[in-house]
Parts: structure tokens; C-alpha cells; sequence
């Protein structure tokens, strides 16, 4: 069903306005979500007119489009307005043309603010929506943020009450783009709509589960931002947590959000909160060197435009888990995550326990795998009979891997969210429970980290972090399952 709706995109002119956002609301166009009856307000410093925002719209979406008329009806609806956040004065501007849109085009009222600007900025935006009256009343009106939510407990809070001083919690919607992709929506469908894992699901036959979020490049134009940010929080503290609790919450007495929602705070409360030296030995961190990989040299961090020479801030994140609860007690929760790293992959490892079996030997550990990205699927290795005489166990391997023709008619992520922003279905971001319980337990890492002078451990760009990644493993008897670097290695091109 079409949707009537007043789009407001704060920091219209950045980079993931014209990659992700606009292809986003052409792809709702197109099916048919979005038609006559919205209106998109870009907003920013940069003094564009109309048509030059348009023509920057139509290049976002030259690739999902042959259909030149189509295209230009979509950019038809999209508006510019030079804006200056903390200037009073337009937001007054931007009412007028609001209202002007909003009778246009018949939108009932309904708006959504997306604030695809720094964190800095939206307390004061959604202060002026208030103050100025860009807020009417008369339809939904909801505000779309994008991470981080703050950059501590302190400052996330702060930040939370300035926008709990203007819209409630149904109305935030704080992106974390991984909880749009399919895969992590398929999470909850794996483990509740199959018995077989249902009843697997725990520390009774669960040895271990691995988290991996790998990135193979490296910090790229995002120094200035990353090099104040680091993997502990870029990473680790959104979508690594999100997705632990997704794998580890109970089971939801309904599949909607405030039933998930509740699950997903009950299994990030039950994570245990290190103390200063717990976290040092259960977190380690690491940067970046120049190496060549597979034929090619790559700089190391410090060596990054807008990287500082002496930086300190850590590429790469590998950390344990303990969750103290019935259901997992026991079962360690190992993460990682990094840049300019062997290869792109985010995946989950469910690695099961290898009990003792006197009728075979060598007879390795069942894991499941979810893969997220760049493909998406599933596989599960199981033990089978090696072919020929005898009765050797030789490990076989259950694969599901989407094809080409599903990633093209999988919806992106931003494209979900959107769509359920204007549903008002708030189950695929995360919520203010989350983001404190998340900055809790990360900030006593960081705290930890800090009052550390002791040199950082480096790794050479293309392997798959530093030594002390794999020790953590290592010394519980346990290691890594995802080893693409090992391909590379035995290969000599690491």
C-alpha cells in the first residue's frame, strides 16, 4: 500500500545520502511503497538549488534504472533547502516549505527526520523541530539516526535525553544497518523454526559461538572519523552486541518488537560485566602495518590520510564473552572484528560439543555457519564415512548459499529500514535498553585499554589480526574456525 509521507534528510549533500539512502527510496518507488504521495526535503550547508540536487539524486540511482521517465518522476519529489542546524531562522524556512509539500502532496502530516549527520547535531535539530514547530501534531512523525549513538555511557545518555525531551522512545529509530540485512533477520528463523537447533540451543551441547565481522579494507577517506572512533566502538559496541543477543535471548512469547526487544535486553543484562583486569584479559586490540598481501603493498594505519603518526587507536577487536545465565553459563562468546583483514566476511560459527566416541576416532566438531556477508547462506559440518573401504570419518560439509538472482531482489538494507520506519515496526533497530547495556559493558574495555601504555600489538594488513587474537583462543583449547588466511599462507602470497 502507498505510503503518504514527508521526508527530511539532514546532511542531504554526504556520501551516504547518494549511496545509500536514495537508492533506498527508489527501490520502495519501485515497488510501488512509495508514489504520488510523498515528498523528500534534502537539507544541508552546501547552497544547491532544485535541480542540481536532483540531477545528484538521479546519479545516485543511474544504476537501478533504464527507465529514464520513471527516474525522473521519482526525483520530482525531492526538494532543497540550504540549512544551517543551530540557525533558528531556517527552520522556520524549512516549515514553510514542509507545509507547502505536505498539502501538496497530501501527506497527511506524516513525517520522518533522518539525521545522516554527526551524533554532535541531533540534539539540537530535533530541539529546533520543537522549538519552531516543524513538529505539528497531525500525522506520525518519527526521527531516523544513524550510529553511533554516542560515544560513551555519559555521552549516549546525554544525548538520549535531549531527544526523550522531544519525541518518546517509539518515535526514535536508531539504525544499525546489519539488523536490516536478511541474513541477521534470518537469525530468530534458524534457531525457532528448527527443532533440531531449537533443542540444541545451549550450553548442554554448545561448546562455543564465534562472531566475525572482517572488513579487507582498510580505513579509506574515513580517517579524520575512525581514528577518534576505533574498532571497540565502531564496531563492537553496535553490531557485534546486537547481533549476541539476537543468538543468545530466549524465545520471544510473540515474533514482534517489543517481545524481541524484551528477550534482546534480558540476554545483553546477563553478559558479564568485567572488572579493569578481567577486560584486559578477556579483550585484546591491535593496528594495522604495512605488508604486502597477494601481490599487492599496503600502507600501514598510521601511514592513512588524516591518521595521526603516533596513533594509538585500535583497527582490530578480538574479545570473549561470558553470559550468566542458565542457558549459557559456561559457553564463551568469541568476537572479532577488523580492518584490512584477509578477506570481507561476516559470519557466525556455532561450534557444538565433541563428546568422547569410542566407536570412531578423529571425529571433528559439528559447527553451523551463517554466513551474512558478502553471500548469505547457511552450512552445517557434519561427520561422515570417508569413501572406499574401511570406515574412516571424513567431515562433510551441508552448504545453502543464495544465488545472484536472490541478491538481486533482496532488499538492501537501508531499504527495510526505511520501510519500517514508515510502518512504525521498530523490531530491526536498536532501542535505548540496548545502546546503554552495550555502552556499559564496552565502556569498562575501553577504560581498561586506556590506562594501558604498554605498546599495541600490530598485525600485517592481510592476515587476520594479531597474534594475541589467536592465544585468546588458544588458551581456553580452543581457536578461530574462519581461517582464510591460512589459503594465502600456504601459498606464499602472506
Amino acid at each position: 500500500m502507498e505510503k503518504q509521507v514527508l521526508f527530511t534528510i539532514f546532511g542531504a549533500t554526504g556520501d551516504l545520502a547518494s549511496r545509500k539512502l536514495y537508492p533506498s527510496l527508489f527501490r520502495l518507488f519501485k515497488r510501488g511503497e512509495l508514489a504520488e504521495n510523498f515528498a523528500v526535503i534534502g537539507t544541508a550547508r552546501r547552497p544547491w538549488t532544485d535541480d542540481y540536487y536532483r540531477e545528484i539524486v538521479l546519479a545516485s540511482i543511474s544504476s537501478l534504472s533504464n527507465d529514464k521517465r520513471q527516474a525522473e518522476l521519482f526525483t520530482n519529489h525531492f526538494y532543497y533547502q540550504s540549512h544551517d542546524v543551530s540557525d533558528s531562522g531556517h527552520y522556520a524556512t524549512l516549515k514553510v516549505l514542509g507545509e507547502k509539500l505536505a498539502s501538496q502532496y497530501q501527506t497527511r502530516g506524516n513525517q520522518i527526520f533522518f539525521l545522516a549527520m554527526a551524533p554532535r547535531f541531533f540534539g539540537n535539530i530535533a530541539q529546533h523541530l520543537k522549538s519552531e514547530k516543524v513538529l505539528t501534531g497531525k500525522g506520525f512523525e518519527r526521527i531516523v539516526i544513524e550510529k553511533p549513538f554516542g560515544e560513551s555511557l555519559s555521552t549516549a545518555t546525554e544525548l538520549n535525553d535531549s531527544l526523550r525531551q522531544v519525541f518518546d522512545e517509539s518515535q526514535i529509530f536508531r539504525i544499525d544497518h546489519y539488523l536490516g540485512k536478511e541474513m541477521i533477520q534470518s537469525v530468530s528463523a534458524v534457531r525457532f523454526a528448527n527443532p533440531i537447533f531449537e533443542a540444541l540451543w545451549s550450553n548442554q551441547y554448545i561448546d562455543n559461538i564465534q562472531i566475525t565481522f572482517a572488513e579487507a579494507i582498510g580505513v579509506e577517506d574515513r580517517g579524520g572519523y575512525y581514528d577518534g572512533s576505533g574498532a571497540l566502538k565502531d564496531m563492537i559496541q553496535n553490531h557485534v552486541l546486537q547481533v549476541l543477543s539476537l543468538l543468545a535471548m530466549e524465545k520471544p512469547v510473540k515474533f514482534d518488537g517489543d517481545s524481541i526487544l524484551a528477550e534482546k535486553v534480558k540476554a545483553l543484562q546477563a553478559i558479564r560485566k568485567y572488572s579493569h583486569e578481567e577486560a584486559k584479559e578477556s579483550f585484546i586490540r591491535g593496528q594495522y602495518v604495512s605488508a604486502k598481501f597477494d601481490g599487492q603493498d599496503f600502507i600501514g594505519y598510521r601511514s592513512e590520510p588524516k591518521v595521526a603518526e603516533d596513533s594509538r587507536t585500535e583497527t582490530f577487536v578480538a574479545g570473549k564473552f561470558l553470559i550468566d545465565n542458565e542457558r549459557w553459563a559456561g559457553v564463551p562468546f568469541y568476537v572479532r572484528s577488523g580492518k584490512r583483514l584477509t578477506e570481507k566476511g561476516t559470519r557466525i560459527n556455532v561450534v557444538f560439543k565433541n563428546e568422547s566416541n569410542p566407536l570412531f576416532e578423529n571425529v571433528q566438531q559439528n559447527v553451523l555457519t551463517i554466513y551474512i556477508q558478502p553471500t548469505e547462506g547457511f552450512s552445517l559440518t557434519v561427520n561422515g564415512k570417508q569413501a572406499g573401504s574401511g570406515f574412516e570419518i571424513d567431515p562433510l560439509r551441508l552448504a545453502f548459499r543464495h544465488d545472484a538472482e536472490y541478491f538481486g531482489n533482496s532488499p538492501e538494507a537501508y531499504e527495510t529500514l526505511f520501510l519500517d520506519a514508515l510502518n512504525g515496526n521498530s523490531m530491526n533497530f536498536s532501542h535505548w535498553e540496548e545502546a546503554k547495556r552495550a555502552w556499559e559493558l564496552i565502556d569498562v574495555v575501553r577504560e581498561a585499554w586506556d590506562s594501558d601504555s604498554s605498546e599495541l600489538p600490530e598485525y600485517p594488513a592481510g592476515s587476520m589480526g594479531p597474534i594475541a587474537s589467536f592465544k585468546l583462543l588458544e588458551k581456553d583449547g580452543r581457536s578461530w574456525n574462519w581461517k582464510p588466511d591460512e589459503w594465502y599462507r600456504k601459498r606464499g602470497k602472506l
